[in-house]
């Protein structure tokens, strides 16, 4: 009778195990992060990181994002936490599509996802478009209420998880946000984004120089994130970008929902 004998790993090659599973802990923990920020936290030395980084993303485990230098979790290491890797999959799916309509569009792109109280830019092209007057976006928390992608997820997330996000919003009272929450000014923000299609940003709420347009990313009912286009005030109308951009950013959220595997 055979036996299968395991093959006895030599001291360097169990370090680094430990240390590439250490980094995958990591990451999957912090949702996102830089090479550098991981040789920080984890005390390692930076070749060492990135050297482990390219070896679990030939293995599948982790991917670079498309627009900046953040490494996530992939599907493949889903069992280490649903929630991240849900992330990481939309994130996958924006960046090629990111990337193809960057160039067309010129405007920054912002794919965002709603997470405690607010909505947290995931993947972004400010840093590839000439027209952005921000940079570094990437995991940047903006308020719900106060922006286009906020407006687009609760007007079209479920009933329920919009009440439950609104009673947090009002725990919280931040003074910018409480015109919004009086009636019949978020019924009307709700009703107008609804039946519209398209959430709106132009007044100056949230930053004084930019606007914004916003579209939900929907799948089997629920709003899985947001995808926006942010221009600056004084540069066109409104009604131009709904007219100009409205149509190519609903194909962008269109194609992000399909590329999702079921």
């Amino acid at each position: 009778m055979s036996m299968q004998v395991t093959p006895k790993l030599s001291q360097g090659s169990v370090r680094s195990l430990a240390r590439g599973l250490a980094i995958l802990r990591y990451v999957n923990r912090v949702g996102e992060a830089r090479p550098g920020e991981i040789a920080k936290a984890l005390d390692l030395p930076r070749p060492t990181v990135y050297r482990l980084l390219e070896t679990l993303e030939e293995l599948g485990y982790v991917a670079f994002s498309a627009t900046s230098n953040y490494v996530r979790v992939t599907r493949f290491a889903a069992a280490l936490g649903d929630g991240t890797a849900l992330t990481s999959e939309i994130t996958q799916a924006a960046g090629p599509i990111f990337g193809d309509y960057a160039k067309r569009l010129v405007w920054p792109l912002d794919l965002s996802m709603y997470n405690n109280a607010a909505m947290v830019i995931q993947e972004t092209t400010h840093g590839r478009s000439p027209l952005s007057i921000d940079r570094g976006m990437t995991g940047f928390r903006m308020p719900v209420l106060r922006t286009s992608a906020g407006r687009a997820y609760i007007s079209f997330c479920p009933e329920e998880e919009r009440n439950l996000i609104l009673d947090h919003l009002r725990r919280l009272d931040v003074e910018e946000d409480r015109p919004f929450l009086e009636e019949p000014m978020l019924s009307h923000l709700i009703e107008e984004t609804r039946n519209r299609g398209f959430a709106v940003r132009d007044s100056g709420e949230f930053r004084l120089e930019t606007a914004s347009i916003a579209v939900p990313i929907l799948l089997r009912g629920a709003v899985l994130g947001c995808v926006s286009l942010i221009w600056i005030r004084s540069a066109m109308t409104t009604r131009r970008a709904l007219d100009e951009y409205g149509p190519p950013l609903r194909e962008i959220a269109d194609k992000i929902a399909a590329s999702l595997p079921d």
